[in-house]
């Protein structure tokens, strides 16, 4: 399942009946889990631990070194979870020892052709980076989240669950739960009904979203009144105090 002109190290750990293709290099510090499928040309430098399923494209480059001048060549490392697709060019950094020391890639995502993942980010589950989208480091993108094709995010911002950010969206601050933002810099455009309504969410639900998302965004209050309203509106909704709990976490301020 090795092809014979795959460059192997010794100190790397390929579980029984992974396939990798051609000219692929694993370095040492690799941990690669069963049922995994990694093309040709790809690069993955230690430490890395990969988990079960996922399906690696030709020249993606994992687990290299953070593009961080003050990296000193620390044993800092890069985890993938299982069942994510890797398109071509991805590039996945290790973290830093002023970070986390870990970057992070939960389980079912979809990184299309050359997105990146700086370091020390943290991505959840099943999310979509389409094309050359892009974090910068530290930053944070919780589950279900969409990055449309070159969109990017500044360092140590958060993208929260089941957003939307659009093609091309320049991202300075963080994008509360359920949001859609567009444009450079990034500005809110309603809430992601089409998206939540694809993974099952009620009208009503989506009815008290759309309602707190007017409290922030069209009532003209100041942000610390409407997530007073928003505190309120979470009482009878887990989603709204969900919204409510992320702007009270956030550091950099949210996207308004």
């Amino acid at each position: 399942m090795i092809h014979p002109s795959a460059l192997i190290d010794g100190k790397a750990e390929i579980a029984a009946g992974v396939t990798i293709g051609p000219f692929t290099v694993v370095g040492p510090g690799v941990v690669i889990e069963e049922g995994c499928h990694i093309g040709s040309h790809v690069v993955i430098q230690g430490p890395t631990h990969i988990g079960r399923d996922n399906r690696i494209h030709q020249f993606a480059s994992l687990g290299d070194a953070p593009q961080d001048k003050g990296y000193k060549g620390d044993p800092t490392r890069l985890e993938v979870g299982d069942r994510n697709v890797i398109r071509e060019y991805v590039t996945l950094n290790r973290g830093t020892v002023n970070g986390n020391g870990v970057t992070r890639l939960g389980n079912d995502n979809y990184m299309m052709a050359y997105s990146h993942l700086a370091h020390d980010c943290q991505v959840g589950n099943n999310t979509i980076f389409a094309n050359a989208a892009s974090l910068a480091g530290h930053v944070t993108v919780d589950d279900w989240v969409i990055m449309g094709g070159f969109a990017i995010v500044h360092q140590f911002c958060r993208i929260g669950a089941h957003s939307f950010c659009a093609l091309g969206s320049v991202i300075f601050k963080d994008v509360p739960p359920f949001a859609t933002v567009s444009g450079n810099p990034a500005s809110p455009h309603g809430i992601n009904a089409e998206g939540l309504r694809r993974r099952g969410f009620s009208q009503e639900t989506i009815q008290h979203i759309r309602i707190a998302h007017k409290t922030l965004y069209k009532s003209k209050l100041p942000l610390a009144k409407a997530q007073e309203e928003l505190v309120e509106m979470g009482k009878i909704c887990n989603e709204v105090a969900s919204i409510e709990r992320f702007i009270s976490q956030s550091r950099r301020s949210i996207v308004r």
